[in-house]
C-alpha cells in the first residue's frame, strides 16, 4: 500500500476552526489578493490553498454553499470545470507542472477536511517531486511564497 505522506497539514487539522464556512467567506470579503483568490466566473471561483499539498495546489469552489455534488447546477458545474482547466494551463505554462491530481474528496467519510462546501483540489506534480523532507524532518518544502504565486498564477 502507498502512503502520502503530509505532516505539514498538522498545523491545518490541529488549528481552531472556524465556524463561518471559508468558500462562501473568502470572496465576499472583496479582498482577492490578501485570500488568494485568481480567478472569479458567474458562479464559481479559484484561489490559492493556503495550506498546499505542494506548490500552486488551486482550490475551485462554486460561490453557493452546497455540499452534494448532485445538487450542483450545470452552470456552477460548468464554471468549476472550466476553472480547473484555466488554472491547470496556467500552472503548466507558468510553473512548467508535469502532472496533476485533480479530485474532490466529498463528506467526512470521503476524505474531506473541510466537508460542508464542495471543492475541487487541483495539485500540480512534477517528476520526482517528493523526497526525503516530508518522511524523515517532517518538512514539506513549498519554493514559492503564496504572495509571489498569486502574481503568477492571476488570471
Amino acid at each position: 500500500m502507498n502512503k502520502l505522506w503530509a505532516p505539514w497539514r498538522i498545523k491545518y487539522i490541529t488549528a481552531k476552526k472556524n465556524k463561518r464556512c471559508i468558500f462562501c467567506q473568502k470572496p465576499k470579503e472583496d479582498k482577492d489578493r490578501k485570500n488568494y483568490l485568481i480567478r472569479r466566473k458567474k458562479y464559481a471561483y479559484s484561489m490559492l490553498n493556503i495550506f498546499p499539498y505542494n506548490n500552486g495546489h488551486i482550490l475551485v469552489a462554486p460561490y453557493r454553499h452546497i455540499a452534494d455534488l448532485e445538487k450542483l447546477t450545470q452552470k456552477e458545474l460548468n464554471d468549476m470545470l472550466s476553472l480547473t482547466i484555466e488554472s491547470t494551463r496556467k500552472l503548466k505554462s507558468k510553473l512548467k507542472a508535469q502532472g496533476f491530481n485533480v479530485g474532490m474528496n466529498i463528506g467526512k467519510c470521503g476524505g474531506a477536511g473541510f466537508d460542508r462546501h464542495l471543492h475541487i483540489h487541483i495539485v500540480p506534480r512534477w517528476e520526482a517531486d517528493t523526497n526525503f523532507m516530508p518522511v524523515l524532518a517532517g518538512t514539506k518544502i513549498i519554493s514559492q511564497s503564496l504572495d509571489e504565486l498569486y502574481r503568477i498564477l492571476k488570471i
